[in-house]
């Protein structure tokens, strides 16, 4: 299965850099530790792909709205900026 990424480097409030990514995907059950589970696959999945990943997240649409799943800190600013579009895609 193909899952869509978006892999961003933008500057962090400390004045340095940080590496996040954010894939277009949802566990089948949508349960918060099913969830978990698959953000950690896709994580270790996009940095054996040669990403760097400070924070991750999971973007999918529930009930109309889109939702993010993930780091706190990257769950906070995709909700005050959205989602941003797909740089890569990684076969699952």
């Amino acid at each position: 299965m193909k899952i869509n990424v978006a892999h961003i480097r933008a500057r962090a409030t400390n004045g340095g850099h940080i590496d996040f990514v954010v894939f277009d995907a949802k566990s089948s059950s949508g349960g918060d530790a099913a969830n978990n589970q698959l953000l950690a696959q896709l994580t270790a999945r996009a940095e054996a792909s040669g990403l760097k990943v400070d924070q991750s997240a999971l973007a999918y649409s529930e009930n109309g709205r889109i939702r993010f799943f993930g780091s706190k800190h990257l769950v906070d600013h995709l909700s005050k900026i959205g989602l941003p579009s797909w740089t890569h895609s990684i076969n699952v």
